[in-house]
């Protein structure tokens, strides 16, 4: 759920600021010479500030940063203080949001992650026998309302991330397609992220419209492209923050989410501006819909399809 690279345009935003409060010429990151971040920290850079000097020590040859190891020891040398050792190497991204594993034993694709890798989740084998229920609140398509409480932002996902940890809510594991274009294996945890995209989706379900509701579809896809390749700071992405507003103004209401083993599923959905009608919806026929209007619906949709198949039979029979 893009935990890591939505982030990095906001770390580069504020290290441009703090640069202009202090007068620096420069600014630095710690991304390697063959991911991703390399590429967000700098594009945004670019955009705010094109005239810092960026420094960028695992793309410097005198630093010889050839592998994670090698960084262990350039710190361990220099007496900089890091979590990371020769034993415990995965690449960690944490932040309100999520939090990712890269490298070691993960980075071949055959390997299992282990129980012990997870850190802001249980393993599934691990949780409760029994599930938890939670209700989310949305005002235009904002989550502000944690079973019928008002929350802010900030405390509504510490605390979801806290009972979606507990069923193992939100991990993934997958191989994803680097934009510098090598492939990479990452396992991540997301659980109070998963557990609002799935009552968000849930409520947009019912209260947009289908032809508004395929298009988002399609341009969800587009819009985590931007994101993962690092073009927040794009016009595009503003462009399309402007539609995603107009699609949220009717997407209120509540959503009911049921955790268990690992899953977070809807058990209950309502909005005073659902469209969802339960006399159109039910199999008994009533006033609202005439069946028979169906026929002619059917014959002039499927006219292009039956006029091709005509010509395709002649076409076929003068061939034979």
């Amino acid at each position: 759920m893009l935990g890591t690279s939505i982030a990095r345009p906001l770390i580069a935003k504020h290290q441009v600021e703090v640069a202009h409060a202090e007068g620096a010429t420069g600014v630095a990151h710690g991304a390697t010479g063959k991911g991703n971040d390399q590429v967000r920290f700098e594009l945004t850079y670019m955009v705010l500030d094109p005239t810092l000097k960026i420094i960028s020590p695992w793309k410097d040859p005198k630093f010889t940063l050839t592998s994670r190891e090698a960084a262990v020891d350039y710190a361990k040398k220099h007496g900089i203080p890091i979590e990371q050792s020769k034993k415990k190497i995965y690449s960690r991204d944490r932040n309100l949001w999520h939090i990712s594993h890269e490298g070691a034993d993960l980075e071949d694709p055959a390997n299992e992650p282990k129980d012990n890798l997870f850190v802001i989740s249980q393993p599934v084998a691990k949780t409760p026998n029994k599930p938890d229920y939670v209700e989310i609140g949305f005002e235009q398509g904002v989550p502000v309302k944690l079973n019928g409480r008002q929350i802010n932002g900030v405390k509504l996902i510490e605390t979801l991330n806290q009972l979606g940890g507990k069923h193992g809510v939100g991990q993934v594991d997958l191989v994803e397609n680097r934009l510098v274009g090598i492939k990479s294996r990452g396992v991540y945890e997301t659980p109070g992220g998963t557990i609002l995209v799935t009552a968000h989706n849930a409520l947009e379900s019912i209260t947009l419209d289908r032809e508004t509701m395929h298009y988002k579809q399609q341009l969800a896809l587009k819009y985590a492209e931007l994101v993962y390749y690092g073009l927040w700071f794009s016009q595009l992405r503003e462009a399309l923050d402007a539609f995603i507003d107009v699609t949220q103004q009717n997407v209120g209401g509540s959503v009911r989410l049921k955790l268990f083993k690992g899953r977070c599923t809807p058990a209950g959905v309502t909005s005073p501006n659902s469209l969802y009608r339960t006399d159109l919806a039910s199999f008994k026929m009533g006033a609202e819909y005439n069946p028979s209007d169906a026929t002619g619906f059917i014959r002039l949709f499927g006219l292009p399809m039956k006029v091709a198949a005509a010509v395709n039979k002649i076409a076929k029979r003068k061939a034979d």
